[in-house]
């Protein structure tokens, strides 16, 4: 299902805290409901420009090589607004993740500059976000700025394959790409990937929303495109409602009064 950019004609920046009943384009809600994913973008929402000049200070990831990160855990309050709850480890069990260098470990990451969390444009981008998934006070949200770059060629999910992220609301935003071939996403209904169901490149200012808990997803491998310069692929990863038990354990010793999906 082909979703088309609404128009908007405004500053994203200067955007009135309130303005969110119109943040996504109505098919989105209706193909998640009807196909699991919905593919749309927001380059009318914010300054894509700006963000992506975030991707530069970002500390390497001591878990994966190429890969550079920062994550934050956020939720909302009673009264709507956008807070940082502070430090949690990451914690994928091996049933969500193949990658030996990253199921069933603790991951510790800098989070989000205050700069990065300060923006409009990013407090209205994750309010809008937990409208659209119904995502209510106190409820965890997972918020990474994550990418690779360099030369020749890398898997940019070293080694997860098809995989799902542990939760059921997740959402993928290409930051930016350049001098990248390949990286086309792939969805599919089952985890061996017998029953494929799309084929998605993504580009910057595209966001992909999935039913994590019913869809599974993989990313094909990057090369440079002009071996003269080097590539590089960064992405935001928003999710939460988290179904592995293994990051709902650590989520509750860290934040003790959050509301989280547990399943039991």
């Amino acid at each position: 299902m082909k979703l088309d950019t609404l128009k908007h004609g405004f500053d994203p920046t200067s955007m009135p805290a309130d303005s969110l009943a119109d943040y996504w384009n109505p098919g989105v809600t209706e193909a998640l409901r009807h196909q699991d994913w919905a593919k749309t973008d927001i380059r009318e929402r914010i300054d894509l420009s700006a963000w992506q000049g975030f991707t530069a200070d970002l500390p390497r990831d001591p878990y994966v090589n190429q890969r550079w990160k920062r994550m934050s855990w956020l939720a909302l309050n009673d009264q709507g607004d956008v807070e940082d709850m502070g430090q949690c480890p990451m914690a994928q069990g091996g049933a969500f993740n193949d990658a030996d260098s990253m199921a069933d470990r603790l991951r510790y990451y800098d989070p989000l500059t205050s700069e990065f969390m300060a923006r409009p444009d990013v407090k209205a981008f994750v309010r809008a976000w937990a409208r659209l998934w119904n995502i209510g006070a106190r409820e965890p949200i997972l918020m990474q700025i994550t990418g690779v770059r360099g030369e020749g060629s890398i898997d940019p999910l070293q080694g997860q394959g098809i995989h799902a992220d542990g939760c059921k609301a997740l959402s993928i935003l290409v930051v930016n790409r350049e001098n990248v071939a390949g990286a086309e996403n792939h969805l599919y209904a089952d985890k061996a990937g017998t029953q494929p169901l799309v084929d998605i490149t993504l580009d910057p200012g595209d966001i992909l929303h999935l039913n994590d808990d019913r869809i599974f997803h993989s990313v094909d491998g990057i090369e440079q495109l002009d071996s003269e310069a080097p590539f590089e692929r960064f992405i935001i990863i928003i999710n939460s409602r988290f179904v592995d038990d293994f990051q709902n354990r650590m989520l509750r010793r860290h934040f003790p009064e959050a509301v989280l999906n547990e399943s039991h």
